[in-house]
């Protein structure tokens, strides 16, 4: 049997690299080759975004470029799959006629299924399980030094401007035996660094054992030898418990870093957003962690524009980022989007002003940045090493940094180090984002 080969693409958010993953591994797993060549492909899967209106955009081109190869590559079969694939299934089959399949995203699990029924020249839509398990006891097959880890499924927060719970369905919880013997496995191939995901990882466990276990999940990867870093990402502040602080404080390899998307600060905003915090719960939260863990680095995400929202919303929020300070800061503007509750509000603000309101909160951000990275001018920091950007010339991570959202550290070094190792460095200057600094000796503990 001559192997076929498949080219995965992905685009959207780490949950959608994680379930590119599992694809490649289901489909080596029954003889497929996995190629990076899409003029070499048989198959082309499209793993795509559709959470706002920019991902829909950057999703439809793409699936319009992969369409070229049934005409000028090897491609037989164009499949879709991801959080568009699931919420315009029927459209996109009817709009584009190249697409042979489509599999939702609780549907990942059917893909050889799917491709092999392709075969039979019959075209496939399979996008009716959205609240599937995740697939376990399926190797993982993209080692790096850094490895995301989904802890959960789906969401059951249905905050107004959302459309996840759609797409992904309810929450679901993995057992932590799972994540755990996962976890080893992706260590004992190299990684370094491992970062969970979910769409609310300070749910977990809620569902399956009755109680918020995140923290003794912490407790239980802490324990994994070689592991060098545990990030966690995504951590609603409505659930993060005492517990939860302390273990961050406490163990060794949690990074001291915490992604709190907090969306708004302003009471009314939160409660039309159906956020389950206000304010005050919000500013506590904040206080403690930097009381109870001096060195940690906060970051948030914040939407602008949300229906109703008006100047004196806007210079809440404003206000609160400028005193407040986080250390780290994304903005997007509202994205009205059909099928959520917030689509039928009244009071839809208009494009220019969501933009200016974005800028605004971006300038004050870099600022406030710039101020932050001079305070560790002088430090010496634990680099993981990421990119060789020329012969002596290197980029890599401190614990204060996500890969692909947060800053990187430069430096030069005459010696060759090893991508994914750890070094030293002394920081001697910065930009708003960026430090850069010089190699004090390779990292020992």
């Amino acid at each position: 049997m001559v192997k076929k080969n498949v080219a995965i693409v992905t685009l959207g958010c780490s949950k959608n690299e994680i379930d590119s993953d599992l694809m490649m591994g289901l489909l080596k797993k029954s003889n497929y080759d996995i190629t990076t060549h899409l003029d070499e492909a048989d198959i082309i899967i499209v793993n795509t975004c559709g959470f706002i209106d920019d991902a829909k955009e950057e999703s439809i081109e793409i699936i319009w470029e992969m369409s070229k190869y049934k005409t000028y590559g090897k491609c037989k079969y164009l499949i879709l799959a991801g959080c568009l694939a699931q919420r315009y299934a029927n459209e996109l089959m009817e709009e584009i006629e190249e697409v042979d399949g489509i599999i939702g995203t609780g549907d990942i699990s059917e893909v050889v299924n799917i491709i092999d029924k392709l075969k039979q020249n019959n075209k496939i839509i399979k996008t009716e399980n959205i609240n599937n398990d995740y697939i376990e006891m399926v190797e993982r097959t993209n080692y790096n030094y850094s490895a995301y880890v989904k802890i959960s499924e789906g969401c059951n927060n249905r905050c107004s401007y959302c459309i996840i719970p759609t797409l992904r369905g309810k929450y679901r919880s993995r057992r932590m035996e799972n994540i755990v013997n996962e976890v080893k496995q992706l260590v004992k191939n190299g990684v370094k660094e491992i970062i969970l995901i979910a769409q609310n990882t300070t749910d977990y466990g809620i569902d399956l054992y009755g109680e918020y276990k995140l923290a003794e999940l912490l407790n239980e990867l802490n324990k994994i030898q070689d592991l060098e870093w545990i990030r966690i990402l995504y951590m609603y502040p409505d659930h993060f418990t005492d517990e939860l602080v302390k273990v961050i404080k406490e163990n060794k390899k949690v990074v001291k870093y915490v992604d709190i998307p907090i969306q708004h600060i302003n009471d009314d905003i939160l409660s039309k957003m159906n956020r389950k915090t206000n304010k005050e719960q919000i500013t506590n939260l904040i206080k403690k962690l930097r009381r109870e863990i001096p060195d940690i680095i906060i970051r948030t995400t914040i939407i602008v524009g949300f229906p109703g929202e008006n100047e004196e919303h806007f210079n809440e929020l404003y206000d609160y980022v400028r005193d407040i300070r986080f250390d780290r800061l994304g903005v997007f503007t509202y994205s009205q989007e059909e099928g959520t509750v917030a689509y039928n509000y009244e009071g839809q603000v208009n494009e220019e002003i969501k933009q200016s309101r974005r800028n605004k909160l971006m300038e004050l951000q870099q600022k406030i940045s710039l101020e932050e990275n001079r305070k560790k001018i002088g430090n010496v920091y634990k680099v993981l090493i990421e990119e060789c950007l020329d012969d002596d010339f290197y980029s890599g991570r401190t614990y204060g940094d996500s890969p692909e959202i947060d800053g990187v550290v430069f430096f030069k070094s005459q010696n060759k180090i090893s991508i994914g190792s750890f070094v030293l460095i002394k920081v001697e200057d910065c930009l708003e984002y960026d430090l850069m600094g010089e190699i004090v000796n390779e990292y020992s503990e």
